[in-house]
């Protein structure tokens, strides 16, 4: 059975390793690769980078991760959004694992 996955979306780099910092340390859960998106409207935002933080583990783990990397990034610069899907679909997990990070 596939492990659930938490997505956090942030605004900047740094709130995004601060925030997946507090994941970790809240729960039993590991990290994947983050992504990144620089939308059209950048420059109106508090940081023109959203950056979005993939953890996994089981639903209660992959919950108080999500809740402890929320209220951090919001001490930082905010929360884009949040979602936690507990049964990912194969065609979903092909998709989780793009990160726009691997691009130069």
């Amino acid at each position: 059975m596939a492990q659930a996955v938490g997505i956090l979306e942030v605004y900047g780099l740094t709130t995004a390793f601060v925030a997946a910092d507090a994941a970790c340390k809240a729960a039993d859960v590991t990290l994947e690769n983050f992504d990144k998106n620089k939308p059209a409207n950048a420059d109106k935002l508090p940081v023109p980078l959203l950056v979005t933080i993939k953890m996994r583990g089981n639903v209660a783990a992959v919950e108080a991760a999500l809740k402890a990397a929320r209220e951090t990034a919001e001490s930082l610069t905010g929360v884009v959004a949040e979602h936690i899907i507990a049964n990912p679909e194969s065609d979903t997990e092909k998709m989780l694992r793009l990160s726009g990070l691997d691009k130069k």
